[in-house]
């Protein structure tokens, strides 16, 4: 029988997917898959709305929020020797997903609206067997902070919107400096602390200065 396995880390729940084989290659459970997978998609449509606030017209998306995160996620776990940074970059590269039902909430509109977030995810993957419950369980992982791999996964998102503030601040939108300065104030971690300074360093388009032909 096969498996999917997430090694468990102290205080922190570990987890045994047994995966039936036949499950999955069940019809309906295949259309479940196949229609998540098409939502998921829609996160390229749902625009991170805090970023209009800064006055941002067209401000980048969540599935874009997702993936630098994600890649973040995975770099910060390497560098705060978590064993594994591959379940840090999938806990947060599924954890915005049930924001193709709510869209993002800002931090504005949050002073008035209560979302029961944790009930839409549970709802959005309550059809896809062993594989939801296990996308669920990486979610809950960024919900629940709990260290060791808690307090990586909240950096890695507040670097994401660092990374972005000085993108957008390079380009005439100063009111982005509040999303750099809110991060580096609340990061946790030293790995991400010395990124944060680094990233005030540099400018977003230093990568090709050196690629470029002359």
């Amino acid at each position: 029988m096969s498996r999917w396995l997430r090694s468990g880390q102290e205080n922190e729940p570990s987890l045994t997917l047994r995966h039936n084989p036949h499950q999955e290659d069940d019809m309906e459970t295949l259309k479940n898959l196949c229609t998540f997978l098409f939502e998921l998609g829609h996160l390229r449509r749902v625009k991170h709305n805090g970023w209009k606030l800064a006055l941002v017209d067209n401000p980048n998306s969540v599935a874009e929020h997702s993936l630098r995160a994600a890649q973040i996620a995975y770099i910060l776990a390497y560098m705060e020797r978590y064993p594994n940074p591959s379940q840090a970059a999938a806990a947060l590269v599924f954890h915005d997903c049930h924001e193709t039902r709510i869209s993002d909430l800002d931090k504005v509109a949050r002073r008035y609206i209560k979302v029961d977030e944790e009930l839409v995810a549970r709802d959005q993957l309550s059809s896809l067997g062993a594989i939801g419950q296990g996308i669920l369980d990486l979610w809950l992982l960024v919900e629940n902070k709990t260290p060791p791999l808690g307090p990586i996964l909240k950096d890695a998102d507040l670097l994401e919107c660092a990374f972005t503030g000085k993108e957008y601040l390079e380009i005439g939108y100063r009111e982005a400096q509040g999303w750099i300065d809110y991060g580096g104030s609340s990061l946790n971690t030293e790995s991400a602390k010395k990124l944060h300074a680094m990233l005030c360093k540099c400018t977003s388009t230093e990568w090709w200065h050196s690629l470029k032909k002359l």
